[in-house]
């Protein structure tokens, strides 16, 4: 990985200011790799390396990222999760949404500018590949942080489930006759900065800010660090009010920032210990280890201790109890409200499908957006964009409400591409359908990705503040508001 920085230097009154423009070159290939010691597999890297190089900028840098397919017989495409993409929606990466796929021998370069700070991640965003390792942390630095002189050091943990079998072959196996209840496949591991056994050096009397990114593919991980607190700072690049936890549940595309002060003894190491959330399996494979340790590590001569057994997850903490830092009021005058059902049912095949609305996602020949761009006075005419991409058509500025019941019998974590949405309410497990008679939070929780627990429901409000550059003289707003569950279920709604 070749990284470049170019100084732009920018005069503004009597203060002198800066901006970089970071370039990255990726080749994707191949590579062989056993992050949990009991199967080599070829899993898919960056310039020959896996775990992938990490991308980093500041607020207010331009950031390119130079992709050549040398997969030979993948094509693919990145997708910078959580970023807005303010104005260059068509950098967004989502294959079907906003680019047709990189294939094999082709280039793609992402050219964009980034203004919000945080703890994000970038991974492929075609055909459910990046399970299969193409996916790595992205973290934008915030001189301005309002934390920035509560801690000394930053680390970043990243969590994953990990599969020893290719992404086809499971997808073509979950979505299939024999699997007619929906079962999705059992990760075979958890690991911890991609490997397992990991030990994390710390200094004694040291306060880290630990940026923390679940990029797994499915499972969800109850994290904690024994023997130490965590104060809770940032979600998916929102800053919060301080909140003390003994444990977080992360599911997978959530990110957490947490400030961590160590001992000041250091004659004890520490685990580290993730969970996956067996709750998300329909059984568990005889055999399976659903955990992963890792070490804080004050002394490196000193014994590794095994974690301690729990009996429960309760310590958890609910982030619907967060408060946003900048304490942003609800959005109380709504334009547009719509009810989204959720539903896994089978179809004429006998496979089992993930739909919004009673209609299951079906990705378009034409990328979205393109439709939008070629259309003109049509762009607001639903049929254009195919009768199953859940298209809806939004007005610049709205403010947009939407109300989001689940009539599964597991959790879903629910992401929002090109904007972080407000949950006014969310319902708890088995409370069924939204009753519209409930009282709103007044200072909502904002992330882009929430869970959404057991047929329950959960009411989400953002502003359509997000169009397209080359839009800005059509007839609305071609915002990037790509909605849709994590995991192996693949219901997908576009606002256009």
């Amino acid at each position: 990985m070749y990284s470049h920085l170019l100084l732009l230097w920018v005069a503004a009154a009597a203060t002198l200011t800066h901006a970089a423009t970071v370039v990255y070159d990726f080749r994707l290939t191949w590579v062989r790799g056993n992050p949990d010691g009991a199967f080599d597999r070829p899993i898919l890297g960056i310039n020959g390396q896996w775990p992938l190089p990490r991308i980093k900028a500041n607020v207010g840098d331009r950031v390119i990222v130079n992709v050549e397919n040398q997969l030979q017989n993948r094509s693919s495409s990145l997708h910078f999760h959580g970023l807005y993409m303010n104005g260059s929606t068509h950098m967004d990466g989502p294959v079907g949404v906003s680019q047709c796929s990189i294939p094999p021998g082709h280039s793609f370069t992402y050219d964009f500018n980034i203004s919000q700070p945080g703890t994000y991640w970038y991974h492929a965003h075609n055909d459910g590949q990046y399970p299969d390792g193409l996916r790595g942390p992205l973290i934008v630095n915030d001189p301005d942080s309002p934390f920035k002189d509560r801690y000394d050091e930053e680390l970043v943990l990243t969590l994953s489930d990990w599969y020893h079998d290719f992404m086809p072959d499971l997808v073509s196996s979950f979505i299939s006759v024999s699997n007619p209840t929906g079962a999705e496949p059992v990760p075979n591991a958890a690991l911890m900065n991609d490997t397992q056994n990991l030990r994390i050096h710390v200094k004694k009397n040291t306060t880290y800010m630990i940026r923390i990114i679940n990029m797994a593919a499915f499972a969800a991980q109850y994290l904690w660090f024994e023997g130490h607190t965590m104060q809770i700072v940032e979600v998916d690049g929102i800053y919060t009010q301080p909140a003390k936890t003994e444990m977080i549940y992360i599911t997978a595309a959530q990110r957490y920032s947490v400030l961590l002060t160590t001992r000041n003894d250091t004659s004890s190491n520490f685990a580290v210990s993730g969970a996956m959330d067996q709750d998300l399996f329909d059984s568990v494979p005889d055999g399976l280890n659903p955990n992963v340790t890792g070490w804080l590590v004050y002394d490196e001569h000193g014994d590794l201790p095994s974690p301690q057994p729990l009996d429960n997850f309760d310590a958890a903490f609910d982030d619907f109890a967060l408060v946003p830092y900048d304490k942003q009021p609800v959005f109380d005058q709504v334009d547009y409200s719509f009810e989204l059902n959720f539903k896994m049912d089978n179809l004429g095949d006998g496979a089992n499908y993930a739909f919004f609305n009673d209609k299951t996602y079906v990705v378009p020949k034409i990328p979205t957006l393109y439709t939008a761009l070629s259309s003109k006075d049509r762009a607001t005419t639903l049929s254009i964009y195919g009768s199953n991409t859940n298209a809806f058509i939004l007005d610049k500025g709205q403010v947009i409400e939407i109300v989001l019941n689940s009539d599964d019998p597991g959790k879903h974590p629910f992401h929002l591409h090109g904007h972080a949405f407000q949950a006014v309410w969310r319902g708890q497990e088995n409370d069924g359908a939204y009753g519209y008679n409930e009282s709103l939070s007044k200072v909502p929780m904002r992330r882009d990705t929430f869970m959404v627990k057991p047929q329950s429901n959960i009411v989400l409000r953002f502003q359509a503040d997000n169009p397209d550059k080359s839009a800005n003289d059509a007839p609305l707003a071609t915002t990037d508001a790509v909605l849709h569950a994590y995991g192996f279920s693949t219901a997908t709604l576009n606002g256009i």
